[in-house]
């Protein structure tokens, strides 16, 4: 079994929540990951039909029978047991890592966590692997330095890559998906893509939104794929699939709420700056993006025109996976001015004796000097403790006294 690094994070929020609910995407490992919790914890699956018979007869009853170490998989098939959960919460409010709630994200799960069980509950986002974790290392600790009133010289240390450039290279042409990696079989990992895509498009989000028509959403899907990475406009993605504005926005917001799509907004918070206030986006995870692209190997993906919108999206998402695993609350956006002046990433949080981390992505391994020049007046306009470049460089080295070059490798 593949370790994961949330699991730190999972087994500290059970010490102060009474029930802690664990989202995220199909596949990703969420059940894999329950299995190894220690303790005698009772499962339960709605999606297994006698599971979900027996927990619906009577919730409050079947709750009173089973008040601790209860694990319920898929919980957002079974919308009474949250209500009926609240009430055995609130019996003994005192009493921490009783409940485990996992699901796949919908609208259903969102809205009984907010409605019956706010300030109950504990939300957790599990991701696909990272790239530390396909490749079995522990955790790096850039990212608890970065967000702690750390010294400079323990984050350029931490910054030293782990990996090499092909391990790096071979997690972001493959992606993060487990199943594949526990595969090495190329027949096989095109397989699985092809038919993951074609059952969590079809079935499960069908499933969670049932006037979806499935069809022209794969096609919305596909049509993503070619814009990740890019700032969006809603009006052009409606003229090219023959939909309205709306329907663009609500599928957006589908494709992002179930993890497909990683929205992005623009950071306007410039008195000085005229910036472009459309949000970009992209496809969590780069694996699947290549397939719907229909990027074959690894040639293909350093010619492809996709090439470095791909590169920035494999690098946040593993930024926003690493904060996460941590337990730090970051909030990622996107910056352009209208004179064409960018930085890919920036990061909202708290990061030592500042709230903003600019980071700046690089396929290369240097950076020209029009994108340091951005940083470098980002980071002395906002009073940021520092600003990171990601390149693809053997070693950490500062670009100026504020701005700390950072090889992928070391993420």
């Amino acid at each position: 079994m593949l370790s994961r690094h949330v699991q730190t994070h999972l087994q500290t929020l059970l010490t102060h929540f009474p029930c802690v609910v664990l989202t995220g995407v199909r596949q990703c490992g969420k059940t894999t990951l329950l299995g190894s919790l220690l303790g005698d914890w009772q499962r339960f699956d709605m999606e297994n039909a006698t599971d979900r018979a027996q927990v619906l007869a009577d919730p409050d009853l079947f709750l009173r029978l089973h008040a601790n170490k209860l694990l319920i998989d898929e919980a957002q098939l079974a919308p009474p047991l949250f209500a009926a959960l609240r009430v055995a919460i609130d019996r003994d409010r005192s009493r921490k890592g009783r409940f485990l709630l996992s699901g796949s994200s919908s609208p259903e799960l969102v809205k009984q966590i907010s409605e019956s069980l706010a300030g109950r509950v504990a939300r957790i986002e599990m991701a696909p692997l990272s790239l530390s974790e396909a490749w079995q290392l522990p955790p790096s600790q850039l990212y608890p330095l970065l967000a702690e009133r750390a010294n400079i010289a323990d984050i350029q240390a931490a910054a030293a890559g782990r990996l090499s450039a092909t391990q790096v290279r071979d997690y972001w042409f493959q992606g993060g998906y487990p199943e594949p990696w526990m595969n090495q079989d190329e027949t096989f990992r095109g397989l699985w893509a092809r038919h993951y895509i074609d059952a969590y498009l079809l079935r499960d989000i069908g499933a969670l939104f049932p006037t979806l028509n499935r069809d022209r959403f794969r096609q919305f899907i596909a049509l993503l794929s070619q814009l990740s990475g890019s700032i969006l406009n809603n009006a052009d993605i409606a003229r090219t699939l023959g939909i309205s504005e709306p329907t663009v926005r609500d599928w957006l917001r589908i494709a992002h709420d179930t993890f497909l799509w990683r929205h992005v907004p623009a950071w306007d918070r410039s008195a000085a700056k005229q910036l472009v206030k459309h949000p970009k986006g992209f496809l969590r995870d780069s694996g699947l993006l290549h397939r719907l692209l229909r990027i074959a190997d690894h040639d293909m993906l350093v010619t492809h025109p996709a090439v470095g919108k791909s590169w920035e999206g494999m690098v946040v998402e593993t930024l926003l996976r690493g904060f996460e695993n941590a337990g730090i609350e970051v909030e990622p956006f996107h910056y352009r001015t209208r004179g064409g002046a960018e930085i890919d990433l920036i990061l909202e949080g708290q990061f030592g004796n500042g709230h903003l981390l600019p980071i700046e992505i690089k396929l290369t391994q240097h950076s020209d000097k029009r994108a340091l020049r951005v940083i470098t007046e980002f980071v002395a306009a906002h009073g940021c403790p520092l600003g990171l470049v990601i390149n693809n460089d053997e070693r950490p080295r500062w670009l100026n006294e504020r701005v700390l070059a950072i090889p992928a490798a070391c993420l």
